[in-house]
């Protein structure tokens, strides 16, 4: 007869970098029920619109999340340009650009040193981590900063950044290609690495859709969603494919994250070659007076962005929609039915942020 057991998992794990908490229903050694708890880095950042006001709380936004950051505060500044109106020079528009590239970038070679971890690969967690800091490095030159860049401000960046620098920054990301590409090739081709993801976690294209699943997790079965298609930044003038596998699998959404790296690489390419000259902000008048929601995609996906303003320069509301809201979804689906040896590598694998769903 088989033995039912409750087996908590998290939210502190050897191969857990977010405080996520699962009581897993067990049957002998297969996970029947997953029921997720989290709250545990609850920190009420969408009150703080009664405490700063639209133009300061551009800070709060960036501190949502560590690896997130940026991306952030350029989708609430989306939303606030929107409702006032306020026209964000080209250049601007650009750098942003640039700045998101370098955090997926940033976000995706993290994923995969903490994935390689898991898997106990502890080589290719040492070489994600110090490919890892070229982007920290760039990121500390061109905003002073090496997670939390505080660089968007509403009406364009509080930064720019030289035209001879961009250049050096392309041929930097070209050698880091190079190695990721040795990176990749281990990678895929790793037996134990495919013994312990191929066919593990399977999510359905139809699954995928009807859970609303977003970002690399609905990607990799087969759903071509990128909210960098509705060109916003300067999106509208580059050229953006979304990298997309069928297989629903872990292996796949791996897959699909290494892939969006090299992708990343050449989107910046691609916007160094074409930035205009020009102002990189544009002064502000008045205060947000009207709703406006922002779509932008973030490392792990869709993020939603919602203003609402009364003319004052205090917001009415503030609300953040995050990818693993989403996805959380999806991810007690998958649970159910795999093995509690398989549970580390199926989370991982689907990328939660739990300070994003928190915030």
């Amino acid at each position: 007869m088989a033995r039912i057991n409750i087996v908590p998992f998290g939210p502190q794990h050897p191969v857990l970098p977010e405080p996520i908490h699962f009581d897993l229903v067990t049957e002998d050694e297969k996970v029947v029920d997953a029921v997720p708890s989290i709250s545990y880095v609850h920190r009420g950042l969408e009150r703080l619109i009664e405490k700063r006001d639209f133009i300061d709380f551009v800070h709060v936004t960036d501190r949502i999340c560590g690896l997130c950051s940026f991306m952030h505060s350029m989708g609430y500044c989306q939303s606030v340009e929107t409702i006032m109106g306020v026209e964000v020079p080209e250049r601007a528009l650009y750098l942003r650009t640039i700045w998101a590239e370098l955090s997926r970038i940033h976000s995706h070679i993290f994923w995969l040193g903490m994935a390689a971890d898991a898997f106990g690969f502890e080589s290719l967690f040492m070489q994600s981590m110090r490919l890892r800091e070229v982007i920290l490095d760039i990121f500390e030159e061109t905003t002073g900063a090496r997670v939390i860049l505080g660089v968007c401000k509403i009406g364009g960046v509080k930064r720019d950044i030289e035209n001879e620098t961009l250049k050096g920054i392309v041929n930097r990301l070209t050698i880091l290609k190079a190695n990721l590409d040795e990176l990749y090739s281990v990678f895929v081709d790793d037996y134990s690495i495919k013994h312990r993801l191929v066919g593990v976690g399977y999510i359905s294209r139809q699954d995928a859709y009807t859970l609303g699943c977003v970002g690399p997790m609905a990607r990799a079965s087969g759903l071509a969603l990128d909210m960098r298609n509705l060109g916003y930044a300067a999106y509208k003038y580059l050229d953006v494919e979304p990298m997309v596998e069928t297989s629903g699998d872990c292996y796949a959404r791996c897959l699909v994250r290494v892939r969006e790296i090299f992708h990343s690489i050449d989107l910046i390419r691609q916007a160094a070659g074409k930035i205009p000259d020009g102002e990189i902000d544009q002064k502000l008048k008045g205060a947000p007076d009207g709703e406006y929601f922002s779509r932008i995609e973030q490392p792990r996906g869709e993020v939603i962005h919602y203003v609402k303003g009364n003319g004052s320069r205090f917001l009415q509301r503030f609300r953040v929609r995050v990818p693993t809201f989403s996805n959380i979804p999806a991810m007690i689906k998958v649970l159910k039915g795999s093995e509690v040896a398989d549970v580390p590598n199926i989370i991982l694998t689907l990328d939660p942020c739990i300070s994003c769903t928190e915030r």
